[in-house]
């Protein structure tokens, strides 16, 4: 590593990719030669991933110039999310927090901790409650059980860029999202700082 790069710089993350299933090398080398030359391509299920160790200054601005390169690259790409991703559920909450899940179980049910945990996203009718992990991360610096600031704003990133891929592959739904928005600021239901 040249010494004028520190570990701070390095931005980890993964990119989750369709239009393709299966490795080939011409893919992997217009990957390469479109600047992917800091990721490795896998693969689970037929989906393919490229994790991303990536030197830049910020993790949006290594995130958004590895999108623009990937789907540069080759004309079937395209970028559907970055992983890590928010929805977690309590298991994922206590390795991502390096907690055990005990420890988050109790949390959750307000028997420690400060008593007010974030409210699920989803699954509170279902078995496997689903919450947002900016959310609960941003809860847990609150609480001084997370010291690492950055893991806070690495979640929000990633949220945020993820809603804005959502956006770009489902275009039509813009404008009902905004009108929901508006809806929903009128009564003061939702806002979140």
């Amino acid at each position: 590593m040249p010494s004028h790069v520190s570990n701070g710089d390095i931005r980890h993350f993964v990119l989750v990719l369709s239009g393709v299933s299966e490795p080939d090398g011409q893919l992997e080398d217009a990957l390469y030669e479109a600047g992917c030359d800091d990721a490795i391509l896998a693969f689970r299920n037929s989906v393919a991933y490229l994790e991303f160790d990536r030197h830049a200054p910020h993790l949006d601005t290594a995130i958004l110039s590895a999108i623009r390169e990937v789907e540069q690259a080759d004309p079937r790409l395209s970028v559907v999310s970055v992983e890590p991703g928010d929805s977690v559920n309590a298991s994922e909450i206590a390795r991502r927090a390096r907690l055990t899940r005990e420890y988050i179980r109790l949390l959750v049910q307000g028997k420690r901790g400060g008593g007010d945990f974030p409210a699920p996203l989803s699954g509170i009718t279902g078995k496997t409650l689903v919450w947002s992990w900016a959310e609960v991360g941003r809860w847990m610096r609150e609480q001084n059980l997370l010291e690492d600031r950055s893991v806070v704003e690495m979640a929000e990133t990633i949220r945020d860029i993820n809603d804005a891929l959502d956006l770009r592959q489902y275009p039509a739904t813009m404008d009902r999202r905004l009108k929901y928005l508006r809806e929903l600021q009128k009564t003061k239901v939702g806002i979140r700082s």
